[in-house]
């Protein structure tokens, strides 16, 4: 058994349904430049990813060069439609104000991203802490554990009664590296066909689509101990 302490959601695509947006942006950027991939595509393969991370690695399986313009067109067309279009998930701020456990959020978004998705969405009063691995420092972007464990230490908890949310597979794997309890996450506008089973094969114990089912859901995994 391992009684929950402490609670860390990520926040694209589990707070705020960004990555639809960010996903349909980027798709339209690389298929711009001879990498044509749509934005559900963009979400199965590199949801949780930072869209440096992205081209690194589009660069190297296509062998395209990259305008280095790319970077900085996507984040001011994402940070535009973001702006404008971005929503609250369902149940996020019900889920803020109910989760019974201290928490934090931990994003391989920017500060100025998660300023403007927090603060569009009416959820940034709700958050206690917040950190950025983007901008904290490269090496804890995830699927590194670092952020996770950085978040765990600032709130004196231990990481195995830590309790994460992760909409991504690169997120579920950082989280399990960092030895924390993994909850996927599937309720967001970007989700595809098999989603929960890669999260349950990167390591998560199991998968909610409604944020309002997290905290029994936590309850009762605390209950019975580390499943699988």
């Amino acid at each position: 058994m391992s009684s929950p302490e402490f609670v860390i959601f990520d926040c694209d695509g589990v707070l705020v349904d960004s990555e639809v947006i960010a996903s349909r942006v980027d798709a339209k950027l690389l298929s711009s430049i001879g990498y044509d991939i749509t934005p559900e595509e963009m979400s199965e393969r590199f949801a949780g990813l930072t869209f440096k991370d992205i081209l690194l690695a589009v660069e190297a399986e296509a062998n395209i060069p990259i305008p280095a313009s790319l970077l900085g067109d996507a984040d001011k067309e994402i940070d535009r439609r973001l702006r404008r279009e971005v929503k609250s998930i369902e149940g996020a701020a019900w889920l803020l104000q109910s989760v019974g456990l201290p928490f934090a959020i931990c994003s391989n978004s920017g500060y100025e991203r998660l300023d403007i998705t927090l603060t569009a969405t009416g959820l940034k009063p709700l958050v206690p802490a917040l950190y950025s691995a983007k901008d904290e420092d490269g090496v804890m972007e995830k699927p590194a554990p670092d952020i996770y464990l950085m978040a765990a230490e600032k709130a004196g908890a231990s990481p195995g009664r830590t309790f994460v949310l992760e909409d991504s597979t690169h997120g579920v794997h950082g989280a399990s590296r960092a030895g924390m309890r993994v909850i996927g996450f599937t309720g967001g506008s970007h989700t595809y066909l098999g989603h929960a089973d890669k999260l349950l094969e990167a390591g998560a114990e199991t998968v909610i689509a409604k944020l309002r089912d997290f905290p029994a859901t936590v309850e009762a995994l605390g209950s019975f101990g580390r499943l699988g």
